[in-house]
């Protein structure tokens, strides 16, 4: 072998290795045992937002194209090819064209055809209105004026504008396509693909059941008989069943810092990967109702949050401060410490902070004899609970009387949605690192996503400009404006940006975890179990 020969074959090598994927030969069979920390709402990816529809059923679609699976990076720049072979752009930046996979059905053995690309896409942008019960990311897809199809194997997307964002948006965990032959109710409980694995059962509070497609596309994948999550509520014990062995695969978001340390000390063979979720914690405050309509009321709240406490007490000092974009140096869009220091909450000390919310809020009549009472809402996840008591703590250092309300999971994007709460501790993750994921739907006037109905004519017009910048540094300085007004009208709070650990036995192999959404990378088909 050559000298150069030998480079190139070292460097493949080396490449591999830094993927994530296994040398050798992977194995087929086994069954993955992975948790999800709470019962789905339903299996209909597109109609839900909470990651454990994604992480339950995201074995069963595919999508145009995906996130590549051996990095954990999820962008424009690490997309790669799925139900799509190939895609162009014209030269306006408004037509993006999709050559299919020839040869691919559904799960019930029908053809998969640019129809159903048409299909799913019209009744993400409401162009064909009805087929969804909710549909929550109809936003992402506003630019989307139409998608046409030539033949089976070409569909178009038509946008009304530049939008430089759309192929990492379609590589997210919520990018999939659905069939337009099967109705959106039987999608909820008994989900169709094209994916990986077939569905079998959804057991409400036990267990969401798939099995291997013997048809998939992707010749000699995937490398698992089947995929089974268990739904536990409680963390211990799912802590507890993944030290025993009875889990193989954790969720992204659930092994805190301390319990990493925990699991650590206990069973120092699982392997537990540290890193960021791009999920902030937030505070929720309906504006609507008194005597929170006053913004300056609402002023002394964000000023009155210990951010570096949430930070010590929850994570050990691992997680992050930063905007409503996930924070350097994993995000692409987050401040630096220079910038985010001038906004009202994150410079001086907690000490001045605090005389300046207490000043604001004897100035509206309240004191020590005189409090705000009130219930701060959260979801029944002990990432919510948590941080939910550690809130009310803090605000009732300050002239609050807040108290806790826990919700059940199930329900609680429902309520959010509907903002059937005074203040609330939320979680926020955003499936894409990017302004039209993160603060469009957050924030956008006609955003479902939009919990306080924050709606500013102004951040709709930057958001719009933001969206269409293709030059990275122009837009990230649109993006920082929006930020700062956001943070200047109290328009969610953003609390800390989490870091946790994703923890995996030691024979689950090909798995990578994701660093910058927790909607990522559950697929599976490229997993396997070296047993």
């Amino acid at each position: 072998m050559t000298r150069k020969r030998r480079s190139i074959a070292a460097m493949a090598v080396v490449a591999l290795a830094a993927s994530g994927l296994p040398a050798l030969a992977q194995k087929q069979g086994g069954t993955l045992r992975q948790y999800i920390s709470a019962n789905p709402s339903s299996l209909s990816i597109l109609e839900e937002v909470s990651f454990t529809t994604v992480m339950a059923a995201g074995t069963v679609f595919n999508g145009l194209v995906v996130f590549d699976p051996a990095k954990p990076v999820g962008s424009a720049d690490t997309v790669i090819p799925e139900l799509a072979e190939s895609w162009s752009w014209d030269a306006s930046g408004t037509k993006l064209t999709f050559k299919l996979r020839a040869g691919v059905t559904w799960h019930d053995g029908k053809p998969f055809t640019a129809k159903d690309v048409q299909c799913t896409f019209h009744w993400l942008n409401g162009k064909e209105p009805g087929y969804f019960r909710k549909n929550p990311r109809r936003i992402w897809w506003q630019n989307l004026t139409e998608v046409t199809t030539n033949g089976d194997l070409e569909a178009t997307f038509h946008l009304g504008r530049p939008q430089p964002s759309i192929l990492a948006m379609l590589g997210s965990g919520f990018g999939v396509v659905y069939p337009c032959h099967v109705a959106a109710k039987d999608q909820r409980t008994h989900p169709v693909g094209t994916g990986p694995f077939k569905f079998v059962e959804f057991k409400s509070n036990e267990r969401v059941r798939v099995v291997k497609n013997p048809d998939y596309w992707k010749k000699g994948q995937p490398y698992l008989d089947g995929v089974d999550s268990i739904i536990v509520g409680n963390r211990s014990t799912r802590v507890l069943g993944l030290i025993a062995g009875e889990f193989d695969l954790t969720t992204t978001g659930d092994i805190t810092v301390p319990l990493k340390n925990d699991i650590a000390a206990r069973a120092p063979h699982i392997v537990c990967t540290l890193g960021p979720t791009n999920v902030s914690t937030n505070l929720l405050v309906n504006a609507k109702r008194p005597p929170f309509d006053n913004a300056q009321l609402r002023k002394a709240m964000a000023l009155a949050i210990d951010r570096q406490g949430f930070i010590d007490i929850l994570s050990q000092g691992a997680s992050s401060m930063s905007g409503a974009m996930m924070p350097l140096p994993e995000g692409i869009w987050g401040m630096p410490p220079e910038v985010l220091s001038k906004l009202t909450g994150y410079g001086g000390t907690l000490e001045e902070r605090r005389a300046e919310a207490r000043k604001i809020m004897e100035g509206l009549g309240y004191s020590a004899q005189n409090k705000v009472a009130l219930k701060v809402s959260t979801r029944d996840l002990s990432s919510y609970k948590d941080a939910a008591v550690l809130m009310v703590d803090q605000l009732n250092q300050l002239h609050f009387a807040a108290e806790l309300e826990i919700v059940e999971s199930s329900v609680w994007f429902g309520r959010a949605q509907r903002q059937d709460y005074t203040v609330a501790l939320n979680l926020t993750g955003s499936a894409v690192d990017d302004p039209d994921a993160t603060l469009v739907e957050s924030y956008a006037c006609k955003s479902e996503n939009n919990f306080t109905k924050y709606c500013n004519p102004e951040i709709e017009k930057l958001l719009e400009a933001q969206s269409q910048e293709r030059d990275q540094v122009k837009r990230r300085q649109i993006v920082w404006d929006i930020e700062r007004q956001l943070n200047e009208e109290v328009a969610r709070p953003i609390i800390t940006h989490g870091r946790t650990a994703q923890c995996r036995q030691p024979y689950v192999k090909g798995y990578v975890r994701a660093a910058n959404s927790i909607y990522s990378n559950y697929r599976h088909d490229q997993v396997w179990l070296d047993k």
